[in-house]
């Protein structure tokens, strides 16, 4: 993506959040540039500042004009991620939330987006179920359907995987059980690959309704 491409997409982050017409916010965010007024940031990180500087030595304005101004940043997240564990040492996990950060600052990624470009949504929830009777009826198929009417559901993982992917609409849904000392699992649902925003919430939506009515259901 192009640095041009960059600023407009800042630019119309900015007249969504204003209301401003066009040449009003591109005007603005020029005279904010040109003052000196620091990078105008197209979405917040997940991250504070406070906690990347900690955890890294550096801020993110200054994160993101270090890789603004390496010439491979052009080259997508993991090219990114990579040169900043080599060329200056930020450990695995918080190379990938750096790069991220500097994704969503920039405009290149917006909430709940991946780095391929689809969208995820998560749900957990802690129910009063036992973990393994609750992977039994995820794996097994005439089960499987009851609990979700309606839809098709495919199961895509081996039945001993340790987290379940599911066809699930437009999209796949891994799910995670996590048995608990007090015999309640911790249920994590992570829908990826969806194709747009606007799935993100309907489908956050959705799982909430479905974990509450598993909860019901087995309680």
């Amino acid at each position: 993506m192009t640095t041009q491409e960059t600023f407009k997409k800042r630019v119309r982050a900015r007249m969504a959040k204003t209301g401003e017409r066009y040449g009003a916010a591109r005007r603005q965010l020029l005279e904010r540039s040109a003052a000196g007024g620091g990078r105008e940031w197209s979405a917040e990180p997940e991250s504070s500042d406070e906690v990347i500087r900690q955890a890294t030595g550096r801020g993110w304005d200054e994160w993101c004009d270090l890789v603004d101004a390496w010439p491979g940043h052009i080259e997508g997240h993991a090219a990114v991620a990579t040169w900043l564990r080599e060329e200056h040492g930020v450990p695995g996990w918080w190379a990938q939330n750096v790069t991220v950060g500097w994704e969503r600052i920039t405009g290149r990624r917006a909430r709940h987006q991946r780095a391929d470009g689809t969208f995820s949504a998560n749900k957990t929830r802690t129910i009063r179920a036992d973990a393994e009777a609750l992977r039994a009826l995820l794996l097994d198929d005439e089960a499987r359907d009851d609990l979700f009417p309606g839809l098709d559901v495919e199961l895509r993982s081996k039945p001993q995987a340790k987290s379940l992917r599911l066809g699930v609409g437009p999209g796949v849904a891994i799910v995670h059980l996590e048995a608990l000392d007090d015999g309640r699992t911790r249920l994590s649902i992570a829908h990826e690959k969806l194709p747009a925003a606007g799935d993100v919430a309907e489908w956050k939506a959705y799982w909430s309704d479905w974990l509450a009515a598993l909860e019901d259901a087995v309680g």
